[in-house]
């Protein structure tokens, strides 16, 4: 499927109904718990587990063709969980489909005798979640999809809600369900009170749909599956990129050279940052001609910026830096490298001739690589390498303004997985379905922007199975000169606001320098909160690697996704109740003041799911599930809570300790060490907290415990196992 060519959206005709076909008895599927009944009328179809109807037919149909109910449906061969059917469309043509029943899920197959739009659809439920950046398209800052329909949904095209990272995977929690389907061009969705669907605009080959059942662990677990069967990989990120970065453009816009970054680099270490990692995403390339100003100069600098690139690069690694560079598809078709990749087809092409685009940058015309042609890409890395030579880590991936044309949502991820396999760091801005890169970074955030998007876009990355979110830079772009940058009391609130928030993410980053603000409190509250983020970084990067192995969002943990049975969770993600919160692993709860009321805002409604609570801060303890009303967050205050197993792992002057809470006198947790291969496991079995011993099962040693910050802790053993009783 991945190698079809994208075709153009044909006119869809409204839906009309068809006189229905007298009754027939229904086809019944069953697979453990889990019961499909197909109604041969239309194709309807509903699903059920136990004596629990998850989901109901449609009213008129389960699958149109071109706008029409499908009639005549013939079953074939069947088993107790298979059936293949044909059926015809409103204009006689034929139509297959094969159904496939497993006990956590369902795989339906359709292919149309010729192109046409296929919806599959069931009775309206919800509330739902996902579909990665098309939670905030069009304006609606709310995780909830209820309502949402779009008929040409896609990465590209003029009316687009989603801008780049695609995952066309929607869960209903309260359901215990959840649907995908594999497909990289335009598709279809409709989340109504009548109608739950998804399909593909033009299918011009068969495509499978997935409907999948379970708690949310099943269902996370079943989607990675389907994820890694389809070519969509979850790949182990590195431990370096989970720490707190630096990105030039945050900090110098346009302005940069080996002078302005290593001074502002610099000045962060100085003052306490704890940088792991760095971004120069533009300027690097050759100031003149206009034909090199593209990330795709590959080892070629600007000499009068960049002198001496290998000893600046150097200098950073020597403070253990890891440095990235932008890197983009696009060549522009004047520059160093744009005739050897005509001449050899490597560009996207049409009419045999290589297809000239204008994306958002380069400003000058440019070619798109061909990234279904592995031709193509061993030419790409064979280039990419010329960066290696120089000390480069790593990439930020950023491909952008692309809109107008009808691209695959693909068009990156053959060469994200070939960066992952190479060992390069990368920073995922456009791709389908795979987590195939180190962090995921939301769209542009900036100041001058509604402040609900950022929470909302963020979440619905978790909630579609790319919980790797980096929340963008801390403070945005100031260099751009998109807003005013005057210091204000609202200016300050914003940076404050935005470091408490993004730390709370499993990457972050600085930009603008702290130093520049008159209030000095602004620099405290952002070193508090990256140093903060820090001491859970191994913590953080523990549930990335949990994250790979079963394909559950740790990392960042929607609410809903972690309580689905809690109807306190629901409705409340969103730009009028603005309870944005999430579970970070099994033990900490999420809960930053965030949102466009950021500059007046000082308390917030919280909800604590059931159990025991306690403040990461004060140590002050509450019993969930309970809503604290107008609860205080001041600006310095650190966002979190602890609860859940109670179990915490932070690095603390470069020692990593097991911290364990007062909250369960039952529980077990894993912990991976920063190489992503290394395991340990602590169970916990108390009946008097306040006398605990922990005994390391790898040596069969006591070790020794201290009290500290409302927690029992000790050192940990990267691969020892332990028991606290």
């Amino acid at each position: 499927m991945k190698k079809i060519l994208a075709v153009l959206l044909c006119v869809l005709p409204a839906a009309t109904a068809l006189p229905r076909p007298a009754a027939a008895a229904p086809v019944v599927l069953q697979a453990g718990q889990t019961r499909m009944e197909i109604s041969l009328d239309h194709f309807r179809f509903g699903f059920s587990r136990g004596a629990v109807q998850i989901a109901t037919p449609h009213t008129d149909s389960g699958i149109l063709v071109d706008g029409a109910p499908v009639a005549a449906v013939t079953p074939g061969p069947c088993t107790q969980t298979n059936c293949t059917f044909t059926a015809a469309t409103a204009s006689g043509d034929a139509v297959s489909i094969a159904v496939e029943l497993a006990a956590d899920d369902c795989s339906i197959t359709v292919a149309p005798a010729r192109p046409a739009s296929v919806l599959l659809r069931t009775a309206g439920i919800g509330p739902v979640y996902g579909f990665s950046d098309m939670a905030y398209g069009k304006h609606h800052y709310d995780t909830d999809l209820t309502g949402i329909v779009d008929d040409r949904l896609k990465t590209t095209g003029t009316d687009s809600s989603i801008s780049r990272l695609a995952a066309n995977f929607a869960i209903f929690p309260k359901q215990g369900m959840a649907e995908l389907l594999f497909w990289p061009k335009a598709k279809m969705v409709r989340f109504t009170a009548d109608e739950n669907a998804q399909g593909v605009a033009l299918a011009d080959a068969p495509f499978t749909a997935h409907y999948l059942f379970g708690t949310p662990h099943e269902i996370y677990a079943a989607y990675a599956r389907d994820r890694r069967h389809a070519g969509y990989p979850l790949l182990t990120p590195k431990y370096e990129m989970f720490g707190v970065g630096w990105e030039a453009f945050g900090a110098l816009g346009w302005n940069t050279n080996q002078q302005t970054i290593r001074e502002n680099v610099d000045q962060y270490l100085a003052l306490g940052y704890p940088l792991q990692w760095m971004v120069i995403g533009s300027g690097f390339w050759p100031n003149q001609p206009d034909e090199m100003h593209e990330t795709t100069s590959f080892g070629l600098w600007d000499k009068v910026r960049y002198p001496d690139p290998r000893t600046f690069l150097q200098h950073f690694h020597d403070e253990k830096l890891r440095v990235l560079l932008g890197l983009r598809i696009t060549f522009i078709t004047t520059g160093p490298y744009a005739e050897e990749g005509v001449r050899n087809h490597y560009f996207i092409e049409e009419d045999g001739q290589p297809k000239v685009f204008k994306a958002g940058w380069p400003d000058l015309p440019c070619y798109l690589l061909d990234e279904q042609s592995p031709r193509a890409v061993d030419w790409y890395f064979d280039l990419v390498a010329k960066w290696k030579n120089f000390g480069v880590d790593g990439f930020k991936e950023d491909f952008y303004g692309y809109a107008k044309y009808d691209l695959r949502d693909d068009k990156v991820n053959s060469i994200s997985n070939r960066l992952m396999e190479y060992g390069y760091d990368l920073i995922e801005r456009n791709g389908y379905m795979a987590s195939d890169g180190d962090i995921q970074r939301i769209d542009d955030f900036n100041y001058n922007q509604n402040q609900d998007r950022g929470p909302v876009n963020a979440l619905s990355f978790a909630y579609s199975g790319l919980p790797l979110v980096y929340p963008d830079i801390v403070g945005g772009t100031f260099g751009e000169n998109r807003f005013d940058t005057r210091e204000t009391p609202v200016m300050a609130a914003y940076m404050m606001r935005n470091a408490q928030w993004a730390a709370l993410h499993p990457s972050l980053s600085m930009g603008q320098p702290p130093w520049l603000f008159k209030n000095p409190q602004v620099g405290q509250v952002m070193l508090k909160a990256a140093q903060m983020h820090e001491r859970l970084h191994p913590y953080i990067y523990s549930q990335a690697v949990r994250f790979v192995h079963d394909g559950y969002p740790w990392t960042m943990t929607p609410l809903p996704v972690a309580f689905p049975h809690e109807d306190g969770v629901y409705g409340r993600e969103n730009q009028k109740v603005r309870g944005y919160e999430w579970m970070i692993g099994d033990a900490l709860l999420a809960t930053p003041l965030y949102g466009n009321d950021y500059a007046t805002a000082n308390t917030r409604d919280i909800y604590l799911p059931t159990g025991i609570w306690i403040d990461y801060e004060t140590g002050e303890r509450f019993a969930g599930p309970t809503l604290l009303r107008d609860h205080a967050i001041p600006v310095d205050k650190t966002p979190l809570f602890v609860g859940g197993t109670g179990i915490v792992v932070e690095l603390e002057k470069g020692t990593l300790l097991a911290r364990i809470y007062p909250i369960d006198k039952t529980a077990s947790t894993e912990f991976w060490d920063a190489d992503g291969r290394t395991r340990s496991a602590i169970d916990l079995t108390v009946r008097d907290w306040s006398s605990l011993t922990v005994t390391d099962l790898s040596t069969g040693a006591s070790v020794p415990t201290s009290k500290a910050r409302f927690a029992t802790e000790f050192r940990l053993v990267p691969g020892h196992s332990y028991r606290v009783e």
